[in-house]
């Protein structure tokens, strides 16, 4: 049986002791800030990466370099007949699409299988531990590629922003948008389904924020997830907002008491950079049997 290596990117959320941990190789995202480069986890912590937001430096993202994938992947091919390689969203990044290309190189074709999950951050999370459970029970890398590829529909994420400074700067909002919307508390909700993130509904405050996700989940439960709700499980996300998350959760637990809650954890840096601190986000994903 071929020995079958589980690899991601650092947008999954899983970290390089809990990787370490579980047997999973975590590729870590490049970040300029200045004229500087860091990489998630390695130069570059949760609270570092936070403490630049609010120094108001220039936080940028960016994909992986080729060479740093080919070294990744060498690495791990030392020791494993096969990687299946999930990383972040194609409609988020276009470091998915590269990494397919350059599997298709002859010294990796057939020996690496990457996977367009369509997703980020904890449902990522949840799909690369699924992925591990599949290689272990001796499922070859095609055939979990497959699955995957097949069932990479069955999740949804919702997430409250709690500062608009931030969209301001991505140019999803207008300065002066962002300074009415500031004024009157405004909280935007975001999605990311089919692996884009696109806004989903605009409310005044935490409290009706929280809310419209629950409402929105239950929604998804009741009409997308209806035929599979049995195997849906909820997880969680938040940016630098532990205390409201852990909140939130139990909220949500008595919102929908026969969904079973698998995790929460911070939010990808990737997408916190685009967001700020204080969001908070709840997620749905199918777990495959």
């Amino acid at each position: 049986m071929k020995k079958i290596a589980i690899a991601t990117d650092s947008n999954s959320g899983i970290t390089q002791a809990e990787a370490k941990e579980n047997g999973i190789f975590v590729l870590p995202m490049p970040f300029t800030i200045g004229d500087d480069e860091y990489f998630e986890d390695i130069n570059l912590s949760q609270d570092e990466f936070y403490e630049k937001l609010k120094n108001n430096e220039d936080v940028k993202t960016s994909q992986p370099a080729l060479g740093a994938l080919e070294d990744f992947w060498d690495n791990i091919l030392k020791d494993y007949d096969e990687i299946v390689y999930i990383p972040m969203s194609s409609g988020l990044s276009k470091s998915c699409e590269s990494a397919m290309n350059f599997a298709e190189e002859e010294k990796f074709a057939g020996k690496v299988f990457v996977v367009d999950n369509q997703r980020i951050s904890v449902t990522l999370k949840a799909t690369v531990f699924q992925a591990k459970h599949m290689a272990e029970s001796g499922k070859s890398g095609a055939e979990i590629k497959q699955i995957l590829t097949d069932t990479k529909f069955d999740s949804s994420i919702y997430i409250m922003v709690d500062t608009l400074k931030y969209l301001k700067k991505g140019g999803r909002v207008t300065p002066a948008g962002a300074a009415l919307g500031t004024l009157l508390h405004i909280k935007p909700v975001l999605q990311i389904q089919g692996g884009k993130l696109d806004a989903f509904k605009k409310v005044m405050g935490v409290k009706v924020a929280c809310q419209a996700m629950i409402d929105a989940v239950k929604a998804d439960l009741n009409t997308r997830f209806k035929d599979v709700r049995q195997d849906m499980k909820l997880c969680f996300a938040h940016t630098h907002n532990e205390e409201n998350a852990r909140k939130f959760v139990e909220e949500v637990k008595k919102a929908i008491p026969d969904v079973e809650v698998a995790f929460c954890d911070p939010l990808s840096l990737s997408v916190s950079c685009h967001i700020g601190p204080g969001a908070l986000a709840v997620a749905l994903y199918r777990e495959i049997n």
